[in-house]
């Protein structure tokens, strides 16, 4: 192979593999869409509580932007035990948000779904010993918060049970305001 064909072997197989192209003067910086900001009432530091007992902490959860913006990190720490962490990201190539939900009880939730109508809606498949149990999440700003609600179906999506209903409030009574995404 001479040293002209090596170099175009080498350039096709960059391109292939995703190396980093030159930036031209009109690229947008990587998640600068609108889109990926759909999620973004959701950051912050909380106190979160069950609907029904809105005075009892039932976790501390942390929600952050991370990888210049382009994901959003949950580290949830719950007052019985449960610790798990979520990460979510706008997938341009098919107009959907993904979550990945860990816990350390061994819960793997695969998410995927829809910002629309000011809430973000998310859906999943768990496989469990009874066979599949499907899942909806919504998350809601509110004033001051966020709520989030969760609904299992183990019948194809026939009937739908109630799993959770949480309060989002920032932790120590903080200022309301949103925390800043990190520019991308």
């Amino acid at each position: 192979m001479n040293v002209r064909s090596a170099a175009a072997a080498f350039g096709l197989a960059a391109a292939v593999l995703g190396a980093p192209a030159a930036a031209g003067p009109t690229d947008a910086p990587p998640c600068s869409a609108p889109e990926y900001r759909q999620f973004d009432f959701w950051l912050g530091d909380w106190d979160a509580y069950d609907a029904d007992a809105p005075n009892t902490p039932a976790a501390r959860v942390l929600i952050e932007a991370i990888l210049n913006g382009c994901a959003v990190q949950e580290t949830y720490t719950g007052v019985n035990g449960t610790v798990g962490e979520s990460f979510s990201i706008y997938d341009a190539s098919r107009r959907v948000w993904h979550q990945t939900w860990v816990t350390n009880r061994g819960q793997l939730l695969v998410l995927e779904g829809e910002f629309s109508e000011g809430r973000v809606t998310l859906r999943a498949t768990e496989t469990t010993a009874a066979g599949p149990v499907l899942w909806r999440g919504v998350w809601i700003p509110q004033k001051g918060g966020v709520r989030e609600t969760a609904e299992t179906s183990a019948d194809g999506g026939k009937t739908w049970k109630p799993r959770f209903d949480m309060i989002f409030r920032r932790h120590g009574n903080a200022s309301s305001r949103t925390p800043s995404r990190p520019s991308p």
